[in-house]
């Protein structure tokens, strides 16, 4: 609403930038050299040693504060219920990865022990996510597949010969030590990066491009378990088109399976849509497995925890690209999460001691037998809505965990693997329902929603690692499309005050007569210099090069009919010369003696508004060098605006633009104090 009341009124001097720096006294920055910068960051003196250790170790910062009857009871609360959400996520997603369920017990127990030290999030609940064991178990199924483990049994097929069966023990073996050696791998490409500090990596991974990409992964997974709901063999197939690879036919389809992913998503709805009157949510996971588990009590048999292994680090070259795009992944899902309940809590959550501590703890979980750690969106809400207030919750979660691995866990080894996988199924609402994001997308911005379905779609056809590059791939390319053709646009006054807006979005804004206002929302380099000069002739309506050379030939015409004497000069005009030649100045807006057709220079000045322009680069710097030098040998003015800290231009002289003030009205950006800069060709 327009406060006609209240007036914004500003009167300074009109600063050219030698004027400006020179009143103000612009110092020089102090700049450090390499080796200055890296002594430094290396400097430790006896007061930073507490803060080095509180950084590495986050635990001192909130453990010495734990306030013990207010949060100990929603952390114990928080503990119990997501601890058994994450034992039975962990058995359901072993099955992704291809290893026994009770190794899933163990990647939803160690990592958080590591994790309750060295994380900085206190709401994350750590453990195993369907995506990123998709991941991993995309690569264990490719090196370990079931042909090569066959072996001639005793029996005999419809035809003589000994009907092949697989070496399951030898498979489980191999298999476990391929994933906890990639996990291992996992870690250290995700310490090495939190040591170097390049958490800022993740960025690249935006909201749509993640978005379209754990939709496809969802999809992957739901086709990956259908074998196992429906109690069909199939052959493993992983890489181009591996969702539509089907060798096999669906012929037993389990009306009971079917069943229990409906029962499940029907309840997991019910708890969304009355979770606040709650208490707590149903465990309906917990409810089908027990009935599951009913039935394989009689084969307990008790076992110990599984001793510390070292990886097979010859196995470490087989999967080295899998293994970082899956710790990127996995670091990506665990930040975004992490920081919507930082700044719903108002904590501070550092990325790269996330690193570190997912890092160390999928080391940690990899020599104990287990698989890729991350979070989980779901499993946090959970801990986080049941009153969790720091990582004790985790500690008492993985207790849980502890207590089914050690009491229970022997007796889930002939768990029936589809009811395991309808869980999986039944717990992949929340990704399918990110398709109602595209929509959404398309009317906010539409290069978003592009890079989530080509991102969605590239990892249905191409498999989720190079649909993941393909996806990264073409976000960086709309970055730089964005930035190779900006958004340029003709400014005009809005009467009676310094506001300059688009011409084309608002009716009552009137252009300065003979000066026009062109703006550049976009850094310029040598990608998008020649983009600009195109622009900037759109918006003055003519060609300088152009006009100068028709100018040039009309004047040699000219030149030849005052030899001839066809032609008279006033006095006024004529301006003598060395070497008895005359400067002969010509009105060109009046009609010329010659026929020669010049487009018409309707405009005195052109200012170019760089307040949106963050840099340019030295190709870029010699280019609009070469535009101003073409626009003021035609006898039009050009006045840079906004272009503080742009080093490569400060070789040109700078003229004050005092006599400039009658010419067209006072250009200035909302804001309080506006350079210009006039430039002229040396």
């Amino acid at each position: 609403r327009m406060d006609s009341q209240n007036q914004y009124c500003v009167s300074r001097p009109i600063y050219s930038t030698r004027a400006f720096e020179h009143v103000n006294e612009k110092q020089v920055r102090e700049t450090k050299t390499i080796k200055e910068r890296l002594r430094n960051s290396v400097k430790c003196s006896p007061k930073l040693i507490p803060q080095i250790i509180k950084k590495f170790f986050p635990i001192l910062n909130w453990l010495p504060i734990y306030q013990l009857k207010q949060w100990l009871p929603g952390d114990i609360v928080a503990g119990v219920t997501t601890g058994m959400v994450c034992a039975l996520q962990g058995l359901a997603y072993s099955l992704l990865v291809g290893v026994p369920p009770v190794y899933g017990l163990y990647a939803a127990f160690f990592p958080i022990l590591t994790y309750f030290i060295l994380g900085t999030s206190r709401h994350l609940s750590v453990g195993p996510f369907p995506v990123t064991c998709l991941m991993q178990g995309a690569v264990v199924l490719s090196l370990a597949p079931d042909e090569l483990f066959l072996y001639h049994g005793n029996t005999t097929g419809v035809n003589g010969t000994a009907t092949l069966v697989v070496n399951t023990t030898a498979r489980d073996a191999t298999r476990i030590s391929i994933a906890t050696s990639m996990t291992v791998l996992i870690g250290l490409f995700q310490f090495g990066m939190g040591v170097v500090q390049v958490g800022f990596l993740v960025r690249y991974l935006s909201d749509p491009l993640v978005g379209g990409f754990t939709t496809a992964a969802a999809l992957q997974v739901v086709v990956s378990q259908l074998k196992l709901i429906f109690n069909v063999p199939t052959n493993n197939y992983n890489g181009i088109l591996s969702l539509f690879y089907v060798s096999f036919v669906i012929s037993q389809a389990s009306e009971l399976l079917m069943l229990t992913i409906i029962v499940v998503m029907l309840v997991k709805e019910f708890n969304t849509k009355f979770q606040k009157k709650l208490p707590v949510p149903i465990p309906i996971e917990v409810i089908v497995v027990c009935t599951c588990f009913y039935a394989c009590v009689c084969v307990y048999i008790f076992n110990r925890f599984i001793p510390p292994r070292s990886p097979d680090v010859s196995l470490f070259s087989s999967f080295g690209g899998p293994s970082f795009s899956t710790g990127v992944v996995s670091y990506a899902i665990a930040i975004s999460v992490a920081k919507v309940y930082a700044a719903k809590h108002e904590l501070i959550v550092d990325g790269n001691q996330e690193l570190i501590a997912f890092g160390i703890s999928n080391i940690f979980c990899g020599c104990f037998s287990g698989f890729v750690a991350t979070t989980a969106l779901s499993r946090t809400a959970i801990q986080e809505s049941t009153g969790g207030k720091t990582q004790v919750a985790g500690i008492i979660s993985a207790l849980m965990v502890l207590i089914v691995i050690v009491a229970v866990g022997p007796l889930l080894q002939p768990l029936q693997k589809s009811v395991l996988g309808a869980i999986i199924v039944a717990n992949l609402k929340g990704m399918f329902m990110q398709v109602h994001d595209v929509p959404i997308l398309w009317r906010k911005n539409k290069t978003d929603c592009c890079i989530w379905v080509l991102t969605c779609l590239a990892c249905i056809f191409l498999g989720l690692d190079v649909g993941l590059l393909t996806g990264v791939i073409f976000e960086l390319g709309t970055v730089v499309i964005r930035t190779q053709f900006p958004t340029c646009s003709t400014l005009g006054n809005v009467p009676s005050t310094e506001i300059y807006k688009n011409m084309k979005d608002y009716k009552n804004i009137i252009e300065c007569p003979g000066v026009k206002v062109f703006k550049c929302a976009a850094p310029i380099y040598f990608a998008n210099i020649e983009y600009l000069r195109d622009q900037i002739k759109h918006t003055v309506g003519f060609n300088a090069v152009r006009v100068f050379k028709k100018r040039n030939k009309a004047l040699k015409k000219i030149h030849q009919l005052i030899k001839k004497g066809k032609l008279k000069v006033t006095e006024v005009h004529k301006q003598p010369q060395s070497e008895g030649k005359m400067e002969v100045q010509v009105d060109w807006s009046s009609t010329l003696p010659v026929s020669v057709r010049i487009p018409k220079v309707n405009i005195h000045s052109l200012v170019m508004d760089f307040t949106a322009v963050s840099f340019l680069d030295v190709m870029a710097a010699k280019s609009l060098k070469l535009i101003i030098k073409e626009f003021m040998r035609i006898g039009v003015n050009v006045y840079l605006a906004g272009c503080d800290g742009m080093a490569c231009l400060r070789e040109h002289r700078t003229l004050d633009m005092c006599s400039m003030v009658n010419k067209f009205l006072s250009y200035s950006p909302s804001y309080s104090i506006i350079q210009f800069l006039k430039l002229s060709s040396n």
